[in-house]
């Protein structure tokens, strides 16, 4: 019965192999509690699941996309896209450059390059503003 079954699939699913894994992923579905969408006729999961597939009860797109979510094991999240924020050049760049080229391609501008160890060294020099208080 079940070689019928499988005949009636392929025009379904076109790839015997994607038949297979298919089939696989909805008998694991039914044999973990799935709710069945034909009469089961005392058959075992693997022939109601080519059954369900073959009278397009279950879509194999459906099928697909669950048995994807069922390997994956890290889910991605949808994030917005950060914002893509222009880089300041160098007073020395902004000096060479007319002020009609600012808006010009980052190729042609330069860069001061910086260590982690200057960085630090600068931020330690600077010296915060006197504040005042009001109250």
């Amino acid at each position: 019965m079940a070689r019928v079954t499988v005949e009636d699939c392929v025009d379904k699913v076109d790839n015997r192999f994607e038949l297979v894994l298919l089939a696989a992923h909805r008998a694991r579905l039914i044999s973990s509690g799935a709710e069945l969408t034909i009469d089961r006729d005392r058959d075992k999961n693997p022939v109601v699941a080519l059954r369900e597939i073959a009278e397009e009860t279950v879509l194999p797109g459906d099928l697909e996309e669950s048995l994807i979510h069922s390997l994956q094991k890290q889910v991605e999240v949808d994030e917005p896209e950060p914002d893509v924020v222009p880089l300041i050049p160098s007073p020395d760049a902004m000096g060479a450059m007319p002020m009609a080229d600012a808006g010009a391609p980052e190729d042609t501008m330069s860069f001061e390059r910086m260590t982690e160890e200057e960085l630090l060294a600068d931020l330690e020099g600077i010296v915060p503003p006197e504040r005042k208080d009001d109250m």
